[in-house]
């Protein structure tokens, strides 16, 4: 009974992302299904889901795969094949959207202004796992949930993209789950069911069907703004796959690392430069044209979260499972490394507009603010506890440098915004830098220089 319990009240949110502003469609387009055809995406659904179990089962993950994995993969497997229908949730979604369909009455405004950033939240609550679509308006101080997504697996990470094949520039999220499928989503569409498309294929040995992608939980996702038929994702299989998204086929497979890949970025200025972190305790520099010769830096711990310094191009910094956070030159190698907290490090950003503040976060329940100067060890401007929980994510806003978002496992708060101006010392030590100015990015808004 106390595991039962314990399942049904697992709550926390394991990845998120920002979506700057301006790239939302104003009035996002509700879907409304028939009974029929709501019937057959349940039973295609299930299918599928039913499929994917078989071919684990088939295809089990190696001991070493599933050591030390911070969600527990192969237990969740387990229960996946057990109840596939239950985690995707479909059947109460499916009672939802016939009475919805046909009540006007209950539609709320749901207009998305140019000031809004959207919040994606990857939501996992009992057995159902959700895609929360959240806006976030700094002048109206608004902050609430917009729509949401039934997911059929487990997310672990998230990307937006504004591609897809053979359509004009949208709005997407890109999933990484447990199951090896990447799904892309239009988070411009309302009560969607079904994924705009999808990366990979399930194989079987009985329908002589190949396998296409990952053969296992996909870890990380990067997409390539420059080119935007291009994403990245790293894998519990050990790879790294280069997805040429018009074609729905990787293009390259890189397999370099000797564990899991759990982290990538994409250089801001060399678009064809890939950095990644693994659980072989290495980070790792790809040129994607001949992605065979690569540098290699050896870590103090599994890399959990890295990414290249915005405003200093030779630079990256990455947040190891020891909790410490290594900064290197790629021409020099590292430049300095702290012992930023007593966990591992979940949550690492660096601001683009403001020079200096460093972002961390940890399930020590801790999120430290630095201030850093190149070359030099950051110094600890402070530390606070926001009652998350164990903290499995962070991310600054793109169009307001103080602003960060953060989810966590507290059941009753395990998602939330602040500004960090908020504390006096954070104002104080970064009031008199310059801000840089915010440029229009590709499939992004065009921002202001003030904060």
């Amino acid at each position: 009974m106390e595991e039962e319990g314990s399942q049904n009240s697992i709550n926390f949110v394991p990845c998120i992302r920002w979506v700057r502003r301006g790239v939302a469609s104003e009035k996002p387009t509700e879907v409304k299904l028939t009974r029929d055809e709501l019937t057959k995406i349940i039973k295609e659904n299930k299918e599928k889901l039913e499929e994917e179990a078989k071919n684990v089962q088939e295809e089990p993950m190696d001991a070493d795969q599933a050591a030390g994995d911070e969600y527990n993969f192969e237990q969740y497997d387990e229960d996946d094949n057990k109840n596939a229908e239950s985690v995707i949730g479909i059947t109460s979604l499916a009672t939802e959207v016939e009475e919805d369909a046909d009540d006007d009455s209950e539609k709320e405004d749901d207009i998305i202004k140019p000031t809004d950033n959207l919040i994606l939240v990857g939501h996992v609550e009992k057995d159902a796992s959700v895609l929360e679509v959240h806006i976030y308006n700094e002048e109206e101080e608004s902050f609430y949930v917009h729509h949401d997504i039934f997911l059929p697996s487990f997310p672990l990470c998230l990307e937006w993209l504004n591609y897809e094949p053979n359509s004009p520039k949208g709005n997407y999220c890109a999933v990484g789950s447990l199951s090896p499928i990447i799904e892309v989503w239009d988070i411009d569409l309302v009560n969607v069911l079904e994924p705009a498309f999808t990366l990979g294929r399930s194989g079987s040995r009985k329908k002589n069907k190949e396998r296409i992608g990952h053969t296992d939980a996909v870890l990380a996702l990067a997409w390539n703004k420059t080119f935007d038929h291009v994403i990245a994702s790293g894998s519990a299989d050990h790879s790294i796959l280069l997805w040429d998204m018009e074609k729905q086929v990787p293009n390259t497979t890189i397999t370099a690392f000797g564990e899991k890949v759990q982290c990538l970025d994409w250089h801001r200025l060399e678009s064809q430069t890939l950095l990644a972190g693994g659980c072989d305790s290495t980070a790792r520099i790809f040129d994607c044209r001949t992605p065979e010769p690569h540098q290699k830096w050896s870590l103090d711990g599994e890399a959990e979260r890295l990414y290249w310094n915005p405003l200093e191009p030779f630079a990256f910094v990455v947040g190891t499972s020891k909790g410490t956070v290594q900064c290197f030159d790629c021409r020099k190698g590292q430049l300095w490394i702290i012992e930023a907290h007593s966990k591992e490090v979940t949550g690492l950003a660096i601001s683009d507009r403001c020079p200096g503040l460093m972002v961390t976060a940890s399930p020590d329940e801790m999120v430290k603010t630095w201030d850093y100067k190149t070359g030099a060890e950051p110094r600890l401007v402070q530390e606070k506890e926001y009652k998350m929980g164990n903290i499995h994510c962070l991310e600054l806003c793109p169009d307001t440098p103080f602003v960060v978002a953060l989810g966590g496992d507290n059941k009753s708060h395990n998602f939330t915004v602040f500004d960090l101006r908020n504390g006096d010392v954070i104002k104080h030590t970064f009031a008199e830098r310059s801000l840089v100015q915010l440029v229009a990015e590709e499939g992004g808004g065009e921002g202001s220089s003030d904060s």
